[in-house]
Protein backbone atom coordinates (compact mmCIF):
# COMPACT_ATOMS: atom_id res chain seq x y z
CA UNK A 1 0.00 0.00 0.00
CA UNK A 2 1.11 3.55 -0.50
CA UNK A 3 1.85 5.35 2.75
CA UNK A 4 -1.46 5.96 4.52
CA UNK A 5 -2.13 8.23 7.48
CA UNK A 6 -5.16 9.04 9.61
CA UNK A 7 -6.27 12.65 9.53
CA UNK A 8 -9.05 14.75 11.00
CA UNK A 9 -10.90 16.40 8.15
CA UNK A 10 -13.79 18.82 7.85
CA UNK A 11 -16.26 15.90 7.98
CA UNK A 12 -14.49 13.92 10.68
CA UNK A 13 -11.68 11.34 10.82
CA UNK A 14 -10.47 9.69 7.64
CA UNK A 15 -7.41 8.39 5.87
CA UNK A 16 -5.12 9.90 3.29
CA UNK A 17 -2.84 7.96 0.93
CA UNK A 18 0.18 9.07 -1.04
CA UNK A 19 -0.70 9.42 -4.73
CA UNK A 20 0.96 6.75 -6.90
CA UNK A 21 2.08 7.68 -10.40
CA UNK A 22 2.38 10.88 -12.34
CA UNK A 23 -0.74 12.94 -13.07
CA UNK A 24 -1.61 12.70 -16.75
CA UNK A 25 0.22 9.40 -17.27
CA UNK A 26 -1.65 6.14 -17.63
CA UNK A 27 -1.11 3.90 -14.57
CA UNK A 28 0.89 0.71 -15.01
CA UNK A 29 -1.81 -1.82 -14.11
CA UNK A 30 -1.10 -5.47 -13.25
CA UNK A 31 -4.60 -6.65 -14.24
CA UNK A 32 -5.95 -6.40 -17.79
CA UNK A 33 -8.69 -7.53 -20.15
CA UNK A 34 -7.46 -9.25 -23.32
CA UNK A 35 -8.68 -11.50 -26.09
CA UNK A 36 -8.45 -15.23 -25.17
CA UNK A 37 -5.63 -15.76 -27.70
CA UNK A 38 -3.71 -12.71 -26.43
CA UNK A 39 -2.98 -13.68 -22.79
CA UNK A 40 0.54 -12.35 -22.21
CA UNK A 41 3.29 -14.77 -21.19
CA UNK A 42 3.59 -14.72 -17.39
CA UNK A 43 -0.05 -13.72 -16.82
CA UNK A 44 -2.85 -15.84 -15.37
CA UNK A 45 -6.45 -16.00 -16.65
CA UNK A 46 -9.14 -15.40 -14.03
CA UNK A 47 -12.47 -14.78 -15.71
CA UNK A 48 -13.84 -15.30 -19.19
CA UNK A 49 -16.51 -12.96 -20.44
CA UNK A 50 -17.84 -10.92 -23.29
CA UNK A 51 -16.53 -7.51 -24.35
CA UNK A 52 -18.57 -4.50 -25.42
CA UNK A 53 -18.59 -5.79 -29.01
CA UNK A 54 -19.87 -9.20 -27.91
CA UNK A 55 -16.53 -10.89 -28.55
CA UNK A 56 -14.81 -13.10 -25.97
CA UNK A 57 -12.42 -11.53 -23.45
CA UNK A 58 -10.40 -12.75 -20.48
CA UNK A 59 -9.53 -10.89 -17.27
CA UNK A 60 -5.87 -11.68 -16.52
CA UNK A 61 -3.30 -10.69 -13.93
CA UNK A 62 0.46 -10.88 -13.66
CA UNK A 63 1.94 -14.05 -12.24
CA UNK A 64 4.61 -12.26 -10.22
CA UNK A 65 5.78 -12.34 -6.60
CA UNK A 66 4.61 -8.74 -6.12
CA UNK A 67 1.04 -9.55 -7.20
CA UNK A 68 1.07 -12.81 -5.21
CA UNK A 69 2.00 -10.78 -2.12
CA UNK A 70 -1.10 -8.62 -2.64
CA UNK A 71 -3.25 -11.75 -3.06
CA UNK A 72 -2.01 -13.04 0.31
CA UNK A 73 -2.55 -9.63 1.93
CA UNK A 74 -6.12 -9.55 0.61
CA UNK A 75 -6.77 -13.00 2.08
CA UNK A 76 -5.56 -11.76 5.47
CA UNK A 77 -7.64 -8.56 5.45
CA UNK A 78 -10.66 -10.28 3.82
CA UNK A 79 -10.77 -7.71 1.01
CA UNK A 80 -14.15 -7.95 -0.65
CA UNK A 81 -13.48 -5.38 -3.37
CA UNK A 82 -10.08 -6.07 -5.01
CA UNK A 83 -10.65 -4.66 -8.48
CA UNK A 84 -7.93 -4.58 -11.13
CA UNK A 85 -7.87 -0.78 -11.16
CA UNK A 86 -7.01 -0.84 -7.44
CA UNK A 87 -3.52 -2.16 -8.22
CA UNK A 88 -0.75 -0.26 -9.96
CA UNK A 89 2.94 -0.82 -10.39
CA UNK A 90 5.37 1.66 -8.89
CA UNK A 91 8.90 0.67 -9.80
CA UNK A 92 9.28 -2.97 -8.72
CA UNK A 93 6.45 -2.78 -6.21
CA UNK A 94 2.73 -3.27 -6.71
CA UNK A 95 0.66 -0.74 -4.78
CA UNK A 96 -2.88 -1.52 -3.72
CA UNK A 97 -5.43 0.99 -2.59
CA UNK A 98 -9.15 1.31 -1.78
CA UNK A 99 -9.31 -1.18 1.09
CA UNK A 100 -12.54 0.25 2.45
CA UNK A 101 -14.47 -3.02 2.20
CA UNK A 102 -12.12 -5.16 4.29
CA UNK A 103 -11.73 -6.76 7.71
CA UNK A 104 -15.33 -8.01 7.98
CA UNK A 105 -16.03 -10.80 10.45
CA UNK A 106 -17.70 -12.94 7.74
CA UNK A 107 -15.57 -14.46 4.97
CA UNK A 108 -16.21 -12.21 1.97
CA UNK A 109 -13.00 -12.42 -0.07
CA UNK A 110 -13.82 -11.02 -3.51
CA UNK A 111 -10.90 -10.38 -5.84
CA UNK A 112 -9.61 -10.47 -9.41
CA UNK A 113 -6.44 -12.24 -8.20
CA UNK A 114 -7.86 -15.79 -8.24
CA UNK A 115 -5.10 -16.96 -10.60
CA UNK A 116 -3.13 -18.00 -7.49
CA UNK A 117 -6.04 -19.95 -5.93
CA UNK A 118 -4.92 -23.25 -4.44
CA UNK A 119 -1.20 -22.64 -4.98
CA UNK A 120 1.05 -23.15 -1.95
CA UNK A 121 2.09 -19.95 -0.21
CA UNK A 122 5.80 -19.22 -0.66
CA UNK A 123 8.01 -19.82 2.39
CA UNK A 124 8.69 -16.10 2.84
CA UNK A 125 4.93 -15.44 2.93
CA UNK A 126 4.44 -18.18 5.54
CA UNK A 127 7.23 -16.57 7.61
CA UNK A 128 5.51 -13.18 7.27
CA UNK A 129 2.21 -14.72 8.43
CA UNK A 130 3.95 -16.21 11.48
CA UNK A 131 5.25 -12.75 12.38
CA UNK A 132 1.75 -11.29 11.92
CA UNK A 133 0.27 -14.04 14.08
CA UNK A 134 2.78 -13.29 16.85
CA UNK A 135 2.17 -9.54 16.56
CA UNK A 136 -1.61 -10.08 16.85
CA UNK A 137 -1.36 -11.94 20.18
CA UNK A 138 -3.98 -10.97 22.74
CA UNK A 139 -2.79 -7.99 24.75
CA UNK A 140 -0.16 -7.03 22.17
CA UNK A 141 0.53 -3.46 21.12
CA UNK A 142 -0.81 -4.25 17.65
CA UNK A 143 -4.04 -5.66 19.06
CA UNK A 144 -4.52 -2.55 21.20
CA UNK A 145 -3.83 -0.28 18.23
CA UNK A 146 -6.24 -2.20 15.97
CA UNK A 147 -8.97 -2.13 18.61
CA UNK A 148 -8.93 1.67 18.39
CA UNK A 149 -10.32 1.32 14.85
CA UNK A 150 -11.87 -2.16 14.66
CA UNK A 151 -14.25 -4.13 16.82
CA UNK A 152 -12.97 -6.95 19.01
CA UNK A 153 -14.84 -9.37 16.72
CA UNK A 154 -13.07 -7.96 13.63
CA UNK A 155 -9.65 -8.34 15.26
CA UNK A 156 -10.58 -11.91 16.26
CA UNK A 157 -11.63 -12.69 12.67
CA UNK A 158 -8.31 -11.27 11.44
CA UNK A 159 -6.48 -13.59 13.85
CA UNK A 160 -8.51 -16.60 12.64
CA UNK A 161 -7.78 -15.85 8.97
CA UNK A 162 -4.04 -15.70 9.67
CA UNK A 163 -4.25 -18.96 11.64
CA UNK A 164 -6.17 -20.70 8.80
CA UNK A 165 -3.61 -19.58 6.25
CA UNK A 166 -0.84 -21.02 8.45
CA UNK A 167 -2.71 -24.31 8.97
CA UNK A 168 -3.22 -24.74 5.21
CA UNK A 169 -0.49 -22.56 3.68
CA UNK A 170 -2.10 -22.02 0.29
CA UNK A 171 -3.85 -19.17 -1.45
CA UNK A 172 -7.57 -19.53 -0.72
CA UNK A 173 -10.08 -20.88 -3.20
CA UNK A 174 -13.21 -18.92 -4.11
CA UNK A 175 -15.95 -19.47 -1.55
CA UNK A 176 -19.58 -20.40 -1.98
CA UNK A 177 -22.56 -18.19 -1.28
CA UNK A 178 -20.74 -14.93 -1.99
CA UNK A 179 -19.68 -13.54 -5.39
CA UNK A 180 -15.99 -14.29 -5.87
CA UNK A 181 -15.29 -11.46 -8.33
CA UNK A 182 -16.14 -7.81 -7.58
CA UNK A 183 -18.22 -5.88 -10.08
CA UNK A 184 -16.99 -4.33 -12.17
CA UNK A 185 -13.77 -6.38 -12.12
CA UNK A 186 -11.63 -3.42 -13.21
Amino acid sequence: MPETVLRQGPRGPGSLQRWVGDPGEAPDYVVDVVAPDAVPHGWLPVLRGEGEDGGPVVVVHEDSPAVALVAAFDAVINNSDRKGSHLVREGGAVRGFDHGVSLHTEDKLRTVLWGFAGRPLPDDEVDRLRRVEAALAEGSDLEESLCEHLTIAEVGALRRRVRRLLELPAYPLPGHGWPSIPWPPL
